[in-house]
């Protein structure tokens, strides 16, 4: 079960008075032995998952109490969502979790008045890991998110084959209808993107990052051309650290820092299985020091790019 000192998993972090810890001067932090939710790098099942789980079963009865209502079978309701009769049952019975979009489609389908757009924010906060619940609600607050990432792209920036390719190396392995939960809410995560107003994003990618063929060639190859892009967007700066830099502020690891509107900055980091939320000011402070550091010495965004087309032109 996970450890909690100072927030709760669920909760949004940092909401006593000035974000500290009471005086304590210790850091404050939700640590979980979870596995390895964004960056894939951890072994093992999520038990504390089952405490969210009642949530996705609750809404699946009450759409499955409202089909009912309206005389409907399971085939032809999946019809009008476009969904399979199979998806519909998965959905009923809690076993998959629907997007915001498809509640919506199902709530106008059904007559429901509002009834299932209510559920909308719970069954979307179900999707993630009692550990990460905090921090995917913190992407949604951000105004700057900066990360330093050495083994896999980070999660934010994958693509859906390349996110398929990694959860399918997992061991033990991953049951698909976990596979299809997690690919579902890696992607509903990259709103952060097009969110207006546009929050700033940064990222370094140790470039050995860039040469791991993780499913293949073709997945690299798709996953790269989709950084190219994502850089070009005006609020985002993708950075290279090369691998003969001779100094790299970078060694513990990777990390992410998020910065609210209200000026705290929150540190989230995962290894061997642990995620960690670290709400502590001063850890915070101290994390985007060190991030500055890291940007500076890695390669420009223009030379980045540079270096990403120069792996692309290779593959």
């Amino acid at each position: 079960m996970a450890e909690r000192e100072g927030v709760e998993a669920g909760a949004v972090p940092g909401q006593r008075e000035n974000g500290d810890d009471g005086g304590s001067g210790a850091a404050a932090a939700v640590v979980s032995l979870g596995d390895g939710w964004d960056n894939d790098d951890g072994t093992g099942q999520r038990p504390e998952d089952q405490a969210t789980r009642g949530v996705v079963v609750a809404f699946g009865q009450t759409m499955k109490t409202l089909r009912m209502r309206e005389g409907l079978e399971r085939e032809e309701f999946g019809r009008r969502l476009g969904y399979s009769a199979s998806t519909i049952a998965s959905f009923e019975q809690g076993r998959r979790i629907p997007t915001p979009r498809a509640i919506e489609r199902a709530d106008e389908v059904l007559g429901a008045g509002g009834l299932l757009c209510l559920w909308k924010e719970q069954v979307e906060r179900a999707q993630y890991p009692v550990f990460f619940q905090g921090m995917a609600r913190l992407e949604k607050e951000a105004v700057e998110l900066v990360a330093y990432d050495t083994l896999v792209v980070k999660g934010l920036l994958q693509t859906e084959e390349y996110m398929r390719a990694l959860l399918a190396m997992r061991r033990p392995p991953l049951d698909e209808e976990t596979v299809e939960q997690r690919v579902t809410a890696r992607l509903a995560r990259r709103d952060i993107f097009d969110r207006r107003p546009a929050p700033l994003l940064s990222f370094v990618l140790d470039e050995a990052i860039l040469r791991r063929p993780y499913g293949g060639k073709s997945v690299l190859r798709g996953q790269l051309e989709h950084l190219v892009l994502i850089g070009q967007k005006r609020n985002v700066e993708i950075q290279v650290m090369p691998i003969d830099r001779e100094d790299n502020a970078g060694v513990n690891g990777p990390f992410t820092v998020v910065t609210r509107k209200d000026g705290k900055k929150f540190v989230y980091a995962e290894a061997q299985g642990v995620g960690s939320l670290q709400t502590d000011p001063e850890q915070g402070v101290l994390a985007a020091a060190r991030y500055g550091i890291i940007r500076s010495q890695a390669l420009s965004p223009r030379e980045s790019l540079e270096l990403i087309e120069g792996v692309l032109g290779s593959l």
